[in-house]
């Protein structure tokens, strides 16, 4: 009998390597405050810690603050809140925002809101992630950061679908806030073709561009004005404890811009991070 004992073990062993893993349910979703959903493995992946930065520091973009921060405090207590697309200049805030409103929603009311990070190659997956969700107590903001859609993609579909809801209706602790460099998630030149060379070329272009209608929040985000970009220069400057006088860190701010060509929160947070003020 006990020389059966080591076969009967390396049986059993084999038999677990075998078996599914365990399947993905709303108990899954109960702990973390952020998740990472990944489309092959069909689960979503706890986040220990989301890097973001304090919403006070967020400069230039008050409108869009108070609108996004708005809407997703009506979603955290249950009210009617809307799907958001931010668009806009790149390094403006957009991904920024979202993940700060988030933060600072459940700095207020712990654990009342979690972000599940949706990258989008694996939007056509979210048919399999959605029922899970719904069966969750929880409430969720499905975050899809720079979103764009080019060519042949049919990605677009599947997303269609979600904020649409099809025939089961998008489940109503769910919500969508996407970020993209575009406001109709293609581009310019795409749109063009699209509409010369269809039969029908209204109705080619109307299926794509109107996905974006789909969201009922838009944000627009544009570059900033100096004055703007100096006085998130200076917001950052003294969280990060620079000391060097005022005249002279503009004097390199504005002269970073311009290598850059650009002036954004992204340029004035790599300009404090690793310019020679440090």
């Amino acid at each position: 009998m006990n020389d059966l004992a080591p076969i009967l073990t390396r049986i059993a062993e084999a038999l677990e390597r075998l078996a599914p893993p365990p399947r993905f349910t709303a108990a899954d979703l109960a702990g973390a405050d952020a998740y990472l959903w990944d489309g092959p493995a069909e689960r979503a992946w706890p986040i220990g810690t989301v890097d973001h930065v304090p919403l006070g520091m967020l400069k230039g973009i008050d409108r869009q603050i108070d609108t996004l921060l708005r809407n997703t405090q009506a979603f955290a207590q249950g009210r009617s809140a809307n799907n958001a697309l931010l668009w806009g200049a790149k390094g403006t805030g957009k991904s920024s925002l979202v993940k700060a409103a988030h933060a600072e929603i459940n700095g207020a009311s712990p654990g009342s809101v979690a972000l599940v990070e949706v990258p989008r190659e694996d939007i056509a997956t979210l048919p399999r992630l959605l029922p899970v969700l719904a069966d969750s107590p929880r409430r969720f903001i499905l975050f899809l950061d720079d979103l764009s859609f080019d060519g042949d993609d049919r990605q677009y579909k599947s997303l269609k679908a979600v904020l649409d809801g099809g025939l089961r209706g998008r489940p109503g602790n769910v919500l969508v806030y996407a970020t993209s460099n575009r406001r109709h998630l293609m581009p310019r030149d795409m749109i063009e073709n699209e509409r010369s060379t269809a039969i029908n070329p209204a109705e080619a272009v109307e299926e794509k561009v109107s996905l974006s209608d789909r969201f009922g929040l838009w944000l627009g985000f544009h570059n900033m004005d100096q004055d703007t970009y100096l006085a998130v220069v200076d917001a950052y400057a003294q969280a990060a404890a620079v000391t060097i006088p005022q005249d002279e860190l503009h004097r390199q701010a504005n002269e970073w811009s311009i290598t850059r060509g650009a002036r954004s929160g992204r340029v004035a947070w790599q300009f404090v991070q690793g310019s020679s003020i440090n």
